[in-house]
């Protein structure tokens, strides 16, 4: 089972508590933020991942080399210049597998990876993507479900009906990246609707909240998290 994390973004939000670094490389409690993602993916038994990096791809680099300290195996992707989220995953697809999971690198969450991705195999679609019922608690909720499928989302157009809000762990097939122009920039944000419009995007509800630090607010909650938990 392969995870890619997305960590190749500009954390804009943050200012001056990023100014040195990329955000994945933001410290929480004296550690990169990324640490605690691979710590996290290695306790859920993920071991095979695939960092996609961009913006100070080096210093990540450096710093987690192949991930055998963290007891998992890490390749990298570096983009020379921004490709956006699904741009990113076009330029690493021969490294990936025929089914992957994908997380944001500000993006702290808790999912059965194992059971999200046997209900993946067992249904005929290009896309998945975890969703929370979220009724603009931790953020704007984004998303609309109804049965099994996405049927719409937009971080820029919202609508009564969003009560849901994309978890940040996706799973895609192979075949969905020859929907992503090459070598220019893309987002998730474009790839999603596309894969809604051809009905190729399963939804699979999660209850555990999640962890973003792409806002001082996101950063300050799951410090204090960090420090609960210890």
């Amino acid at each position: 089972m392969q995870v890619v994390v997305l960590a190749g973004g500009l954390a804009t939000r943050l200012g001056e508590l990023a100014r040195n670094c990329s955000k994945p490389m933001v410290r929480v409690q004296g550690k990169p933020f990324l640490e605690y993602q691979l710590k996290l993916l290695k306790k859920a038994g993920v071991v095979d991942i695939v960092l996609c990096t961009g913006h100070m791809g080096e210093e990540i680099e450096r710093r987690f080399g192949d991930g055998r300290k963290y007891g998992v195996n890490i390749k990298y992707s570096l983009e020379e210049k921004l490709l956006g989220t699904a741009g990113a995953l076009g330029k690493a697809s021969p490294l990936l597998e025929d089914n992957f999971f994908t997380l944001y690198g500000d993006s702290y969450l808790f999912l059965d990876f194992g059971a999200v991705m046997d209900y993946f195999q067992s249904q005929d679609k290009l896309a998945l993507m975890t969703v929370y019922k979220n009724y603009d608690r931790y953020d704007e909720s984004n998303t609309v479900v109804e049965g099994n499928l996405v049927r719409k989302f937009s971080k820029k157009e919202k609508s009564g009906d969003m009560v849901y809000i994309e978890y940040g762990a996706n799973i895609f097939r192979q075949e969905a990246l020859n929907m992503i122009p090459k070598n220019q920039f893309y987002s998730l944000e474009d790839l999603f609707p596309r894969l809604i419009e051809k009905g190729e995007l399963l939804a699979f509800e999660v209850k555990e909240r999640f962890y973003e630090i792409g806002s001082p607010q996101g950063l300050k909650e799951f410090g204090e998290y960090i420090r609960r938990a210890r």
